[in-house]
């Protein structure tokens, strides 16, 4: 997985996915959980300017994620 590949290479990432299982089981370090698989960074039931703003704060959060780390001795920090 890219992640793993980046986070290997000093690039902290955070993987934004429904499948918060799956990414953990891969070895994701940073899982944000997105809204449905097919609208990750979305949520098409929120009309215009409030779809916007979801979107923004997703963006906000995986961002503050980039200076968190997961607690001592948990492998991945799931936001969900």
């Amino acid at each position: 997985m890219i992640t793993k590949e980046l986070e290997r290479a000093g690039l902290p990432t955070v993987q934004v996915t429904n499948l918060t299982k799956i990414a953990e089981g891969i070895g994701a370090n940073r899982i944000l959980k997105g809204n449905s698989v097919l609208h990750v960074f979305g949520n098409p039931a929120v009309p215009g300017d409030g779809e916007k703003a979801y979107r923004k704060a997703m963006v906000k959060r995986a961002l503050e994620m980039l200076e968190e780390a997961p607690a001592e001795g948990q492998k991945s920090l799931i936001v969900e």
